[in-house]
């Protein structure tokens, strides 16, 4: 199992909907954490860093590996 850490630029629950509603599609994702007020995203699972940060760059929110 992977754990992947990332920055993700959210300002509103609004924000923290689309990257769960993305994270929830993504193949072999078994658990995550989105922290609005960290601004950090915590994804647990059998994926690569690259596919969560790719996936998650597709909601518009400036996303950085942390």
């Amino acid at each position: 199992m992977t754990e992947v850490v990332l920055r993700v630029d959210m300002m509103c629950e609004g924000c923290v909907g689309a990257v769960k509603r993305v994270l929830g599609k993504l193949e072999g994702v078994e658990s995550f954490d989105v922290d609005l007020a960290a601004q950090k995203v915590t994804v647990k699972g059998n994926v690569t860093p690259e596919a969560v940060l790719e996936k998650v760059s597709k909601t518009g929110k400036k996303t950085e590996l942390w």
